[in-house]
């Protein structure tokens, strides 16, 4: 089986990072294609011998890269194309249809009650997305509460499956050598009770909670943050306001996973042949030579972000394939700005703007997330809408107490799967006082719970590949109209 996965962007995001993983389990010859913001994902995939392409699309409503999509979908004869994220999906399941390409799945990651990929949902959004799921076999739910929205949406529920998000068990298993070298390298004290926070830096994620409870919290008590995003600056004018910012580390985008090795090639394909700066899959599937990924940015050949390849801006459409209060062109649909780290992981720094020490010993990116879990005492989430809460996931995976207020991945199972993750109002003072209560129990044992093996990433890969299966097998159920009738 030949595979196409099309996804809005590589930066590192929650759904970016989950394609990468899978990838590494699904027996599949897969290919991707990034939409725009080829970040440090499109690196990791291509050391993994993945081909990665970068369509070089200029904004939401660039319609000039529809027909670019197509060809490279039409010429690459995939058995299958996934989509992954609003604006990927919309355009893929086109592109898909142009090309003859009917098995079409398309992951929804981040669908809320109120919001998608951290947007407010709009009847706007909500029509388009309709529109569009009809051009596909199959929606991929990454928890039966998005199943259920999507349901309630009218999207029909033989087109919904469940493949829950997976994780590395191994991976984030508790090392205790790496909590006191990571807390080292970071300049937390070895006996400080550390908080974490991990995600991507925008509203939604709400950190500013767990800023202000931590000034309500004893002076031992630190908070590490593990994202970036532009709520970033926000964050840290809180902290200064809270009178906490000594206390409160930001360690910017850390890598998941490592990279493999170059040029390895795909399981059931041709491997990329190496140059000096790593492996290049010198043509696109469309024949030609491309802009492409091997390792970091476009070559300077590539055409800018927001041009076309023959240098112009490209047709766009007043209200184009996203609605009027769609993101700006260069945002991204999960409401960040693209801002990350373009060249690699950032310094990790304190609110006040001091540096912390040396990280070289453990590469030189830093610890990654695994490590940073480790080095925690507790993790905080209090984000009021999750569509799954990987963070809280590999959380518990890491062995650590959870306090949450929202992870359909825990509320989809039954309380003892998890019985050291409690769920906590969005609010400060009630943070504040779980917090503390973790803080006065003192640390347990760093073993992780049923909770994070039911979520093994072998498992979910198996999931998906029955989607495959039975998305390539049967008949397209016929659509529903928006409002959830079956036309007669």
């Amino acid at each position: 089986m030949k595979a196409l996965h099309i996804i809005t962007g590589l930066g590192v995001g929650g759904a970016e990072q989950q394609l990468r993983l899978l990838l590494r389990h699904l027996p599949v010859e897969s290919e991707v294609v990034t939409l725009t913001n080829p970040g440090p994902v499109a690196d990791g995939l291509a050391a993994d011998g993945v081909r990665v392409t970068h369509l070089g699309m200029a904004g939401n409503r660039d319609l000039a890269a529809l027909p670019r999509l197509a060809r490279i979908v039409r010429r690459g004869r995939y058995d299958l194309v996934h989509t992954h994220l609003y604006r990927a999906c919309l355009y893929g399941r086109i592109a898909a249809r142009l090309a003859g390409v009917r098995a079409v799945v398309a992951t929804e990651h981040s669908l809320g009650d109120s919001q998608m990929e951290g947007r407010p949902l709009t009847a706007g959004v909500r029509a388009l997305y309709l529109l569009g799921e009809r051009l596909g076999r199959c929606t991929v739910a990454v928890s039966p509460t998005v199943a259920g929205r999507l349901a309630r949406w009218g999207v029909p529920e033989p087109r919904i499956a469940v493949v829950p998000n997976g994780i590395d068990l191994t991976r984030f298993a508790y090392d205790p050598d790496a909590r006191r070298r990571t807390r080292a390298h970071l300049g937390l004290p070895a006996d400080a009770f550390v908080i974490g926070g991990v995600g991507r830096l925008v509203p939604g994620k709400r950190f500013d909670v767990l800023i202000r409870a931590l000034a309500e919290l004893p002076a031992d008590c630190r908070l590490l943050l593990v994202g970036g995003g532009p709520e970033e600056p926000a964050l840290r004018s809180a902290a200064r306001a809270a009178g906490v910012a000594e206390r409160v580390l930001f360690a910017g985008e850390r890598p998941y996973l490592p990279d493999g090795p170059p040029g390895r090639g795909l399981p059931d394909g041709p491997p990329c042949p190496d140059l000096p700066d790593g492996p290049l899959c010198p043509d696109l599937p469309d024949g030609s030579s491309g802009p492409r990924l091997p390792h970091g940015p476009n070559p300077p050949a590539s055409p800018p972000s927001r041009d076309l390849p023959d240098g112009s801006s490209g047709p766009r459409l007043p209200d184009g394939p996203n609605p009027p209060d769609s993101p700006p062109d260069g945002d991204l649909p999960d409401g960040s700005s693209g801002l990350g780290l373009p060249d690699g992981p950032a310094t990790p720094n304190w609110a006040d703007g001091s540096r912390v020490p040396d990280l070289s010993a453990d590469g030189p990116s830093g610890p990654g997330l695994p490590a940073l879990a480790s080095a925690m005492d507790v993790l905080a989430a209090p984000s009021p809408e999750e569509a799954f809460g990987l963070a809280v996931v590999e959380a518990l995976a890491a062995g650590l107490p959870v306090r949450y207020t929202s992870c359909p991945a825990l509320e989809d199972l039954p309380p003892e799967a998890a019985p050291d993750a409690v769920r906590v109002p969005c609010d400060a003072g009630a943070y504040a006082r779980a917090l503390a209560e973790v803080r006065a129990a003192g640390p347990g044992p760093r073993t992780a719970p049923e909770a994070a093996r039911h979520y093994s990433i072998t498992r979910s890969a198996a999931r998906l590949m029955d989607v495959y299966t039975a998305a390539l097998a049967r008949p397209v159920p016929p659509p529903r109209s928006p409002q959830g009738v079956t036309p007669s």
